[in-house]
């Protein structure tokens, strides 16, 4: 993932802001069930992109990828309208405790921008509804310059997202967090859909990790720098979670990007060792086999 990408990370300050005011309301009011779902991933399994990662004689990326993690953000579906048939052979390869978090597509949020799209969404919501028991979330994600001049088209196309499928957005304008009335119709819009408010920690854009949850949902998109900061980034995000979890939180959604995509396994292992520690849980560890022998790359 190219976006927020700096060209010196260490000139960055990557300490994470306070929470919002209003997400320990939130999580109070609406959480309280227990930590009950936890899903760490990448947002890719093709073995170019995760270069080390498969052992030596790999012959099926997404099944030997599905036996390290429970979970994958599928941006796929934001290229490609996938049909069941696919899906299916996707959910084959993987086993039924496997989870996807696919993309919605990008002629629903990119080309069309949410307008006269009740066709497109409604062929991808019945595509996706293949992955059964093993959809996740999915999620919406705007392009940097849908701005709050749009808001009618955000509160049209809510009204207009089935109910029966949970939905997670990513804005990406400053003006969504920097302008407070725009902000909080935003945040308030969300809460009133039940739609969960994407956090994404990437270094050119700290503006985006607004730390309002509008749900018992945190899906936080993190994005390293390939820099050593990385690893104590993802260990600030552990204690940030332990907090909401005191305050509610019921499921925590949380998908590693890189610059270079290589390093996002050997990131997820380090989240995913620290959190089984700190949670008691027993989320399974990554093999090492085909990464760096050090368990870093900086």
């Amino acid at each position: 993932m190219k976006f927020g990408k700096v060209d010196d990370p260490s000139l960055v300050d990557f300490t994470l802001p306070a929470d919002h005011p209003d997400t320990a309301v939130v999580l109070y009011q609406k959480g309280g069930g227990g930590l009950r779902y936890f899903y760490v991933g990448c947002a890719k399994w093709n073995k170019q992109d995760l270069k080390g990662f498969y052992p030596r004689g790999t012959k099926d990326e997404l099944a030997y990828y599905a036996s390290q993690f429970n979970s994958i953000e599928l941006n796929a579906t934001f290229y490609s309208m996938y049909g069941p048939e696919q899906i299916e052979k996707w959910k084959d390869k993987t086993g039924p405790d496997f989870v996807f978090f696919p993309k919605v597509n990008q002629t629903i949020s990119h080309f069309k921008r949410l307008l006269d799209v009740e066709k497109t969404l409604e062929e991808y919501c019945e595509n996706t509804r293949s992955f059964g028991d093993q959809l996740g979330m999915i999620f919406l994600q705007l392009h940097d310059n849908f701005s709050p001049k749009n808001r009618e088209r955000v509160e049209a196309f809510l009204e207009m997202w089935p109910k029966d499928l949970p939905l997670a957005v990513e804005m990406r304008h400053t003006d969504w967090f920097n302008d407070q009335r725009e902000a909080e119709w935003i945040y308030h819009t969300f809460e009133n859909h039940g739609v969960a408010n994407i956090i994404t920690d990437t270094a050119g854009r700290r503006d985006l990790l607004h730390m309002r949850l509008t749900s018992p949902v945190a899906f936080v998109r993190y994005v390293g720098a390939n820099h050593s900061s990385d690893y104590t980034r993802l260990d600030d995000w552990i204690e940030r979670i332990k907090i909401w979890k005191e305050q509610g939180l019921e499921k925590l959604y949380f998908f590693v990007h890189q610059n270079l995509e290589k390093a996002s396994p050997l990131l997820s292992t380090h989240f995913i060792k620290h959190f089984n520690a700190e949670f008691g849980t027993d989320l399974k560890v990554p093999a090492s086999k085909g990464q760096a022998e050090s368990g870093t790359l900086f």
